[in-house]
């Protein structure tokens, strides 16, 4: 048990970054969990960082549970971690992870078996039932409740969990958390959507920094910095050129397009007279 959390005096500094892995990790084990179970939980793998920890991966474990009694599947969760530490010996247990809205009391239970496999095990808590319409992750550390020298309980602490997403897990993401939709956009729809939110955005910084010119709100220097980044990144390109270049890459997507689509006829059609050819 070398690995783990170092708790700080005040646990209020721990932090939780999380990849977005986890998350689609701990809804693909609830949507396959077996029929009458009310959640699942499973190991969180990962690396501390000072009072960070950051989770890489997970793996469901199977157990069973009542209200006073939880099963853990000791011997899979064991086998599944030498096999993890096979291909990311670097990734190693910091926790576990259930599914639900919040703590339960049997969660004492499992937490003192994790505290068996890692020094201050942090429990993560996601919410794969949207009950605020959103995927909610809450993330918790615990301590050790004493009278008369005595264990009588434990407390859960909750910590601040932050999501690193990159653009492309955003959009994942995004279309899992709503509840409404049918089927994933296109490229043109997701385009669409992309522009638009963007678009937004820029009308907020807009306003932003035409209230701050005007003197109705106080400027904010890292705000103003950030901005300053953002604008400086972008290359210097003459209105016109751009909206030549813009053109000839639609140009290039429209005959890619067309290509394919005259491919797939072409195929089709000969397929239909060999098939029409073939003696009966």
């Amino acid at each position: 048990m070398a690995h783990g959390l170092a708790l700080p005096g005040d646990v209020d500094d721990v932090a939780v970054e999380a990849s977005p892995l986890v998350l689609l990790n701990a809804c693909d084990a609830y949507l396959r969990r077996s029929e009458g179970q009310e959640r699942v939980i499973g190991t969180l793998l990962g690396t501390v960082r000072g009072n960070v920890v950051v989770l890489k991966n997970s793996y469901a474990v199977p157990h069973n549970e009542s209200d006073e009694q939880v099963a853990v599947d000791i011997d899979f969760h064991r086998t599944m971690f030498e096999l993890n530490q096979r291909v990311n010996p670097d990734e190693v247990i910091v926790g576990w992870y259930s599914t639900g809205a919040g703590v339960t009391g049997s969660d004492a239970l499992i937490q003192e078996f994790y505290k068996s496999e890692c020094d201050n095990p942090v429990h993560v808590v996601v919410d794969t039932g949207l009950s605020n319409e959103d995927m909610a992750i809450r993330g918790y550390v615990s301590t050790e409740l004493f009278l008369g020298g005595e264990q009588v309980g434990t407390e859960f602490h909750e910590v601040q969990v932050k999501t690193n997403l990159d653009d492309a897990e955003r959009v994942g993401i995004d279309a899992l958390k709503n509840t409404m939709t049918d089927k994933l956009t296109g490229e043109i729809e997701g385009l669409d959507a992309t522009v638009g939110k963007l678009q937004t955005l820029l009308d907020v910084a807009y306003k932003y920094v035409d209230d701050v010119v005007e003197g109705r709100v106080e400027g904010n220097k890292e705000v103003g910095r950030y901005l300053a980044d953002s604008l400086s990144s972008i290359p210097h390109i003459d209105p016109e050129e751009f909206e030549a270049l813009f053109n000839d890459s639609v140009q290039d997507v429209l005959l890619v397009s067309y290509l394919a689509s005259l491919t797939r006829t072409q195929l089709a059609l000969a397929t239909t007279l060999t098939t029409t050819a073939l003696p009966i």
